[in-house]
């Protein structure tokens, strides 16, 4: 897969790519990530990449040349092109899953005041926003989707099936998570963690991560295939019963 990220501000962008998952992903030559200088798409002496808005209003508004010029100049045959923009559709685990299925992502990170909205009309396939605030530019959310989207990638994550794991794969949230000491600071770890009894674990698990769920995120429960057991048991949450952490 190939993803390049279209920036004003590359310095911001490449020393997260160069680290940890990210960077040895991009080592091992599983994922192609490029970090693209918008000036460099820039006309004129000055190369300026921004200018006022008509109608008036604060704040300087991404012009649409340079962004037409380096999404023509980076495609490739299908692909798709991403504006990081807050009107964008919330980013979610299913659609870094749907957007890990393309062979070429181009993300715009748009900056200032926004960007000329001809840009998300008749240049960008898909806008993405990662939540209801304010950032100063698009580059942060460019390496969160970026991120989420390369652990998915086959041979990114070490273990086996490590990504359906993680929280929101499955619908529901990890359950809670231990490792050594058994005991700190008079708190232990549960006992059936330590059983051996690989299905009891896998029950628990189950059973914490409705629970935590139902308690922190309970819209996440509309769109998980619950069995009839474990409706009865998030029926039973609602009446203020709740598991045991260490049972």
């Amino acid at each position: 897969m190939r993803i390049d990220i279209v920036t004003l501000f590359p310095g911001m962008v490449e020393p997260v790519l160069g680290a940890s998952m990210l960077g040895r992903a991009r080592t091992r030559g599983l994922v192609d990530i490029r970090v693209v200088n918008l000036r460099d798409y820039a006309e004129g002496k000055h190369r300026i990449t921004d200018d006022y808005q008509f109608g008036g209003g604060g704040g300087m508004v991404l012009k649409p040349e340079p962004l037409f010029a380096a999404v023509h100049a980076l495609s490739t045959e299908g692909a798709r092109v991403v504006l990081l923009d807050p009107r964008g559709r919330t980013f979610t685990q299913k659609v870094a899953a749907e957007l890990a299925g393309a062979t070429h992502l181009i993300l715009l990170a748009g900056r200032y005041e926004g960007v000329d909205a001809r840009v998300s009309e008749r240049l960008a396939h898909d806008s993405i926003s990662i939540g209801d605030y304010v950032l100063t530019g698009g580059e942060l959310p460019a390496l969160v989707v970026t991120d989420a989207i390369v652990r998915l990638l086959p041979g990114v994550l070490g273990a086996e099936g490590a990504a359906e794991r993680e929280s929101f794969s499955s619908g529901l949230l990890e359950p809670p998570q231990y490792t050594r000491p058994e005991e700190f600071e008079g708190a232990r770890v549960p006992a059936v963690l330590l059983s051996g009894d690989h299905a009891r674990i896998a029950r628990w698990r189950r059973v914490q991560a409705l629970w935590l769920t139902w308690r922190t995120r309970p819209e996440l429960l509309k769109d998980v295939d619950l069995t009839s057991d474990e409706q009865r048991l998030v029926e039973r949450f609602e009446r203020g019963e709740r598991p045991e952490l260490t049972e």
